[in-house]
């Protein structure tokens, strides 16, 4: 019989200096991200800084990303998503109706079903285990969990042990099907770019309103949701463009990579430790039915293979937006689908997890 898993991790070394660390972090960014960006990895700045944040949180080297930048990055990617999908090109994916009713529904009743049988296995707590399976950003998923009594730590787990995995499997796919970024010749011509410095000016301050909104208010979705708002105001009703230019982007990748890397420190996985084999081969399950709701839409509706992956993946809309946007896919398709899921998850979650909760907590009364 094998040995039981140990409660905790071994010691960690002592922490270097808040200075050392931050130069650790950045160095180890770079040292990840620059090949992957010459093999044309989609999103490498994104996986790079994912990859460099676990690297440290498991040597138990924290670094502490600022909220405020957090926030400006989520905003960021709001806007991004608008701009990929203005309100012409959603009404007319929405001729097809089915199609997203299907991919939006699908993905969150598989989500609901396995979270529904962690909570009966007693592996977690009902809302612990709905939270944690629910698709959509995972910044979002991981705030509204505290504010409904589940173990953030554990949500937090979930939620972005499931945003590596298909960034992972996104590396895969793209290597199978092709669809990878651009050329590395023309990278460095795009960062060079001229930009539009008014427009540049109105992106930004709507990131800033709405980062700084999301800080007061703390509305369900988050910065993502009023950058996306604020893109939709700036793009299709005051009719001027959403200027985000690479480097930009590129900057709000690594924020957000660091924030889902950081996660996975040595508190949190010594936390889940027991668990944890469980939840992977549970977060594995959904994204291999995931898989197979892409497959219907590649054979059904002649949509190609990695634009069905990302628009059935069950991993955040914030990054799943910036792989799309850096890949040879259906970006519009792809944020409509994930964008659409967001905001079905925001309206339904709250009560699917306090049902489960309370269907959990009756089912542990009557001893089943």
């Amino acid at each position: 019989m094998s040995a039981p898993l140990p409660d905790a991790l071994p010691a960690a070394p002592a922490p270097l200096p808040a200075a050392r660390r931050w130069a650790c972090l950045v160095l180890l960014t770079l040292v990840l991200t620059l090949p992957m960006a010459w093999l044309r990895v989609p999103a490498p700045s994104l996986l790079g800084a994912i990859v460099a944040g676990v690297s440290l949180g498991l040597a138990g080297q924290r670094v502490r990303v600022p909220m405020s930048a957090f926030m400006l990055s989520q905003a960021l990617l709001g806007l991004m998503i608008a701009r990929a999908c203005p309100l012409p090109v959603f009404a007319e994916l929405m001729r097809h109706w089915e199609v997203f009713l299907l991919g939006v529904t699908s993905v969150i009743v598989l989500s609901v079903g396995l979270g529904w049988q962690l909570a009966r296995w007693k592996l977690l707590p009902g809302s612990t285990a709905i939270w944690g399976s629910f698709p959509g950003a995972a910044s979002a998923m991981t705030l509204l969990a505290g504010e409904f009594g589940a173990d953030v730590r554990l949500v937090a787990l979930m939620q972005y042990l499931r945003v590596v995995m298909v960034a992972t499997l996104m590396m895969a796919v793209s290597g199978l099907v092709g669809g990878a970024g651009n050329p590395p010749a023309g990278l460095l011509a795009d960062w060079l770019a001229p930009v539009d410095v008014p427009g540049l000016g109105l992106t930004l301050s709507g990131t800033a309103f709405a980062a700084a909104a999301a800080w007061r208010w703390r509305p369900p979705g988050g910065a993502l949701v009023l950058g996306l708002v604020g893109g939709v105001l700036i793009q299709d009703v005051a009719g001027q463009a959403v200027v985000l230019p690479p480097w930009l982007l590129a900057a709000a990748a690594l924020c957000l990579g660091w924030n889902i890397g950081l996660r996975f420190d040595r508190a949190v996985v010594s936390h889940a430790l027991r668990v944890l084999p469980r939840l992977f081969a549970v977060l594995t399950l959904l994204l291999l039915l995931c898989g197979g709701m892409a497959g219907l839409l590649v054979r059904w509706m002649g949509v190609d293979p990695l634009t069905a992956y990302l628009a059935m993946s069950p991993g955040g809309a914030d990054s799943v937006a910036l792989i799309a946007a850096s890949s040879q896919v259906d970006a519009p398709f792809v944020m409509a689908m994930q964008t659409g899921r967001l905001l079905a998850v925001l309206a339904v979650g709250p009560a699917v997890a306090r049902w489960v909760s309370r269907r959990s907590s009756a089912r542990a009364a009557s001893g089943q």
